[in-house]
C-alpha cells in the first residue's frame, strides 16, 4: 500500500487551471478537478484579481479561446486544451498531446485523429503532415479514437473492419483534405465520404443547399437593430466586473444609450465617461482622438455589434474575433473605392454580412450585375451571374478575398488560388465569417506608437499581444501545404503579410489627412474634453447641494398674507423691495441714494453664508451585520452624514460597490450575495472608526480576519474573494435548484443567494407539475446525468415532495439532490461548486438541520 501511495500519478507535474464556459459549466469544471487532484494533479486558484495565475501553470483547460487571458497564454506558450484532453490521457494512462485538443478554431483539424489507408505514400506524407501542423493527429493503426480514414476505396483491411466493428470513423476520399488545405478552413466531409461519395456521383453544377452560417450570428452588421436580451432568464454576468465606455459617434437615440447602460449596470459593469477608466471602449469609427488612446492602451475596442452580442450570448468574446465586431474604417479600406461588386450562391445571414462588408470596406454593392460590375463573389461557380461574369470578364472570387482583404486593411492580390478555389459539391457559405482580424496590422495603419503615453499596465498588454502573435505562427498557422501533387496544382504562398511599420518617429496618432471629417452629427469628437467634463460635473455637484435653498426661496417667494399682518418675507417683502427700487430709480437724487445704500453696514442684510459642497463620493460600501445602528434611527442617520463628508456612501447590494463591510464571515443574505461580486472584504470597524475619528484610517488596516470561521467554513475570506472574482457571478450558472416553497426563513433569501451565483432558481409545489423535460441518455448524447438540487426542509408537507421531485428528475436523465440549505449556503461562501453526501436530507433525517440564515 505504502508503494501504490508513492506511485507518482498521471497529472503529478501539472498544475491545472480552468476557464469557465457555457461549455465547461462549474459543475463539470468540479468533477475534473477532483479527478486530476486524485491523479496528482494541482489545480490553480485564481489570484486576488480573479485571473488565471498564467505563469504557474503548465496547462488551462477551456473549451473556447474566448477568454480574455488567452493572448496572455500564448505569449507565454502555456498550451490551453479542451476538456477531452483530460479525458483522453486518462484513457491512455498517458499525458496526452496537446495539440490536438486545442480550442483555437483556426486549428482547423483539431478533432482529427487520421489513419491513412490504400492511398500513395507520396499524398499520405502530405496529408498526414499538413493536418498535425493544424491540430490533428495520425493513428498507423485502426483504434476506437480514430476519427477519419482516408481511403480511395473500401476494399482496404481497415476500411472492412471499421464496418464490420460499426466504428464511428468517417471514411473520406483524399480529395477533401485536399481542398480543406487549399482553401485554409474544414468544409463538410459529407461530399466525400464513401463507399458513395457525392463529388464522384453527381455533377458540379447540380444545385447544392444553402449552408446556414453559425459563425455570423450576431455579427452581420456594425450597427444591429437588436436584440440585445440574454438567452432565457439567465442573470447577465459578462459585464462584471468591467467598465464600459459609450462613444458618442454610436448611432444610437438617448433613451437606446440609457437602456444600454442600465442592462450593464445591472449586470454588475459600470458605465464611465473617461478612456482611461474604461475596460471596453463602445464606437463605430477606427478614428479620433478617443478611439485611438483606446486602442493604444489595449482596451477591448467593438462595435455595438459586438456589445449586442455579448448581451445576448452572455459570454465574453474577443472583437477580433469577428470583421464586424471591431470598429469600420470611415473611408473604407485604400483599393476599393472604385469597385462595384455582387454577389451570388449566398443566402440568410451570410448574404446580409457580405454586403456590410463590402460597404465597410469601401466598395459599392450592387444587387444585380451589370457589366460595369469589377467583382463577382460566389459561393459556387455554377449560377447565372457567374456565366455572365465569365462573359463580361469579371473578377470571380469567393468570399475569403474580401474578408482576408478585410482583415490586411487593404486590397489583397487575386493571384491567390483560394480566392478562385471551388470544391464541386460545397456551398462556401459554410465557411464564412471565420476569418480573424489582427491586432499588429490594425495598429499599424490606425494607432500607431503611444508608447510615451501608456501606462505600465498598457506597455504589458502590448508585449502580450505582439509575443502571442509571434508564437501564433510558430504552432503552424497560416501555413500552406502541398497535397496530391500529382492530381492538383500547390497553392501559392499567402499574400496577407502586413504592411511594413511606418519609420520611428513619423507621427504617434493617424495623420488628420486620413480622418477629414464630412460634417456629419456623429463625425463630432466623441465626448467633451476631461476639463469641461470635471468642471461641469462641480458646477453640477455644487447645485445640488443648493438644491433646497433655492426651493425655500421660492416658496417664500410666493407666500403672502391677506390681512396685512403677516411677518415679514415672502411676497410681500420682495414686493416693498421692488417698490423702492422704483421710487429710487425715478428719483433724480436716486444715483447717490444707491451710493448711500451701497454704504450702509452689511447688518443691514445679512449674506447668507456659502453652504460648504459635499466631497465626490470615491467610496462605496455595503455594510451587513452592523450593530451600532439597530433600532437608533437617529443615529443611524447622523453617522451617515459625517460619513458622506469623508466620501463614503453606505448603499445598497443591488447598486454598484468597492467594499463588503461586516464584523466577520457572516452567513447572511446580504453578505452572500455581495460576496458573489467579488469585492473588497473589510471589517466594520473601519466604519465606527470613521465615525469617532472623523477621518478615514488606512483600509489595509481594517482588512476583515476572521480565523475561526475561515476554519468553520473550509475557506479562507483572501481565497473566497479571489474565486468570486473568478466566477465573476457564474458559480451557479446553467445548475437547476429548486426550493421548497415551505422552507424554514423563506424563500427569498435563498433566491437571491441562488440567482447573484447564476442559478436557475425554480419554487417546487405540490402542483408545480413537470418543469424539467423528460429526455433519455441516448437524446443527452450520451452524457452522464448532470445533478439538480432541491433545497427543503423536514416538515412533513415538504417531505410529500421528495419521490415526485426525483422521479421527474431521473425521467430527465438528471441526478436528484434533495439538501438541506446549508449546501447553497456553504457553496456560496466558499464560491466553490462543491458537493458531500453530508448535505443530503437523507443523511440529516435524525438530527436537527442547522439551515437558518443568519439575520
Amino acid at each position: 500500500m505504502a508503494d501504490q501511495r508513492d506511485k507518482p500519478g498521471l497529472f503529478d507535474s501539472c498544475l491545472i487551471a480552468f476557464v469557465q464556459s457555457k461549455s465547461l459549466s462549474s459543475s463539470v469544471i468540479a468533477q475534473l478537478s477532483q479527478i486530476v487532484r486524485d491523479h496528482g494533479a494541482e489545480v490553480l486558484e485564481p489570484d486576488r484579481k480573479g485571473r488565471i495565475r498564467i505563469p504557474q501553470a503548465t496547462h488551462i483547460v477551456s473549451n473556447t479561446i474566448d477568454f480574455d487571458q488567452y493572448a496572455e497564454s500564448q505569449a507565454m506558450m502555456i498550451p490551453v486544451v479542451r476538456s477531452e484532453w483530460i479525458k483522453a490521457s486518462i484513457a491512455r494512462n498517458k499525458v496526452a498531446q496537446v495539440r490536438p485538443f486545442s480550442p483555437d478554431p483556426r486549428m482547423i483539424f483539431s478533432n482529427v485523429i487520421l489513419t491513412c489507408a490504400d492511398i500513395p505514400d507520396v499524398d499520405k506524407e502530405a496529408i498526414t503532415g499538413a493536418i498535425m501542423a493544424l491540430g490533428g493527429m495520425e493513428s498507423k493503426d485502426l483504434s476506437r479514437q480514430t476519427t477519419h480514414i482516408c481511403a480511395l476505396s473500401l476494399d482496404h483491411p481497415k476500411c472492412i473492419e471499421a464496418q464490420r466493428k460499426n466504428l464511428k470513423c468517417k471514411i473520406v476520399l483524399p480529395h477533401w483534405f485536399d481542398d480543406c488545405f487549399r482553401l485554409g478552413k474544414r468544409i463538410d466531409e459529407g461530399p466525400y465520404l464513401l463507399p458513395d461519395p457525392e463529388i464522384l456521383r453527381k455533377a458540379p453544377e447540380e444545385i447544392v443547399k444553402v449552408p446556414s452560417s453559425q459563425q455570423l450570428e450576431g455579427a452581420t452588421s456594425t450597427v444591429p437593430s437588436g436584440p440585445y436580451e440574454t438567452q432565457g432568464s439567465e442573470k447577465l454576468v459578462v459585464f462584471a466586473q468591467k467598465k464600459v465606455m459609450l462613444s458618442w459617434d454610436l448611432p444610437i437615440s438617448a433613451m437606446l444609450r440609457k437602456t444600454l447602460a442600465d442592462k450593464i449596470t445591472k449586470g454588475d459593469g459600470e458605465v464611465v465617461d473617461e478612456v482611461e477608466a474604461c475596460d471596453m471602449f463602445i464606437c463605430q469609427y477606427r478614428d479620433g482622438e478617443q478611439y485611438v488612446r483606446a486602442a493604444q492602451q489595449g482596451k477591448d475596442v467593438g462595435t455595438l455589434a459586438w456589445l449586442y452580442h455579448l448581451m445576448v450570448y452572455n459570454e465574453w468574446t474577443s472583437p477580433f474575433r469577428r470583421l464586424l465586431h471591431y470598429p469600420q474604417p470611415r473611408h473604407g479600406i485604400p483599393g476599393f473605392k472604385d469597385m462595384r461588386i455582387t454577389i451570388s450562391n449566398y443566402g440568410g445571414e451570410a448574404r446580409i454580412y457580405l454586403e456590410n462588408l463590402i460597404k465597410a470596406a469601401g466598395a459599392t454593392f450592387t444587387k444585380t450585375m451589370k457589366a460595369e460590375n469589377t467583382h463577382l463573389i460566389t459561393a459556387r461557380m455554377h449560377s447565372e451571374k457567374c456565366e455572365a461574369a465569365k462573359d463580361w470578364k469579371i473578377e470571380i472570387v469567393n468570399h475569403l478575398w474580401i474578408e482576408e482583404s478585410y482583415a490586411a486593411c487593404q486590397a489583397l492580390p487575386l493571384n491567390n488560388p483560394k480566392y478562385r478555389h471551388f470544391p464541386p459539391r460545397t456551398n462556401l457559405g459554410e465557411v464564412i465569417g471565420q476569418t480573424f482580424l489582427d491586432e499588429p496590422t490594425l495598429r499599424e495603419m490606425y494607432y500607431p506608437g503611444g508608447e510615451e503615453n501608456m501606462d505600465e499596465t498598457a506597455k504589458k498588454k502590448r508585449r502580450i499581444n505582439e509575443r502571442a502573435q509571434k508564437n501564433a505562427l510558430k504552432v503552424g498557422l497560416d501555413r500552406d501545404f502541398r497535397v496530391m501533387e500529382d492530381s492538383s496544382p500547390a497553392p501559392t504562398k499567402s499574400t496577407t503579410k502586413p504592411r511594413a511599420a511606418p519609420a520611428a518617429g513619423n507621427f504617434v496618432t493617424p495623420a488628420k489627412g486620413r480622418h477629414v471629417r464630412s460634417g456629419k452629427e456623429n463625425d463630432t469628437p466623441s465626448v467633451l474634453s476631461s476639463a469641461s467634463r470635471s468642471a461641469k460635473a462641480q458646477a453640477l455637484s455644487k447645485l445640488q447641494d443648493l438644491a433646497p435653498d433655492i426651493a425655500l426661496y421660492e416658496k417664500e417667494k410666493k407666500r403672502s398674507t391677506k390681512d396685512g399682518h403677516g411677518i415679514w418675507g415672502g411676497k410681500r417683502a420682495a414686493d416693498q423691495l421692488d417698490k423702492q427700487r422704483a421710487d429710487r430709480s425715478s428719483s433724480p437724487a436716486s444715483k447717490a441714494a444707491e451710493d448711500d445704500i451701497d454704504d450702509e453696514p452689511e447688518h443691514k442684510r445679512p449674506a447668507k453664508r456659502a453652504k460648504v459642497s459635499l466631497p465626490e463620493v470615491d467610496m462605496r460600501i455595503c455594510l451587513t451585520g452592523y450593530k451600532r445602528w439597530v433600532g437608533d434611527k437617529a443615529t443611524e442617520e447622523a453617522d451617515r452624514r459625517k460619513l458622506r463628508l469623508l466620501g463614503i456612501q453606505i448603499v445598497q447590494e443591488n447598486a454598484p460597490f468597492d467594499y463588503l463591510a461586516a464584523p466577520g464571515m457572516i452567513r447572511t443574505m446580504k453578505f452572500l450575495r455581495c460576496l458573489a461580486k467579488g469585492p473588497d472584504v473589510i471589517d466594520s470597524s473601519f466604519i465606527t472608526a470613521c465615525i469617532e475619528t472623523g477621518k478615514r484610517p488606512n483600509i489595509k488596516d481594517h482588512l476583515l480576519v476572521d480565523k475561526a470561521n475561515e476554519a468553520k467554513f473550509g475557506v479562507s475570506i483572501e481565497k473566497a474573494v479571489s474565486r468570486a472574482r473568478a466566477n465573476r457571478g457564474r458559480l451557479l450558472w446553467g445548475v437547476p435548484v429548486y426550493c421548497t416553497a415551505e422552507i424554514p426563513n423563506g424563500v427569498d433569501a435563498f433566491k437571491n443567494i441562488a440567482e447573484a451565483n447564476g442559478a436557475i432558481f425554480k419554487v417546487y409545489r405540490a402542483r408545480s407539475g413537470t418543469t424539467i423535460k423528460p429526455t433519455t441518455e441516448e437524446e443527452d448524447g450520451g452524457a452522464d446525468p448532470d445533478p439538480v438540487y432541491l433545497l427543503t426542509g423536514s416538515s412533513p408537507a415538504e417531505r410529500q415532495l421528495w419521490p415526485r421531485f426525483e422521479e421527474m428528475a431521473r425521467k430527465g436523465h438528471m441526478e436528484p439532490r434533495i439538501v438541506v440549505s446549508d449546501w447553497l449556503l456553504d457553496v456560496a461562501m466558499r464560491q466553490e461548486l462543491m458537493f458531500d453526501p453530508k448535505y443530503l436530507m437523507s443523511n440529516r433525517l435524525a438530527e436537527q438541520p442547522n439551515n437558518h440564515v443568519e439575520k
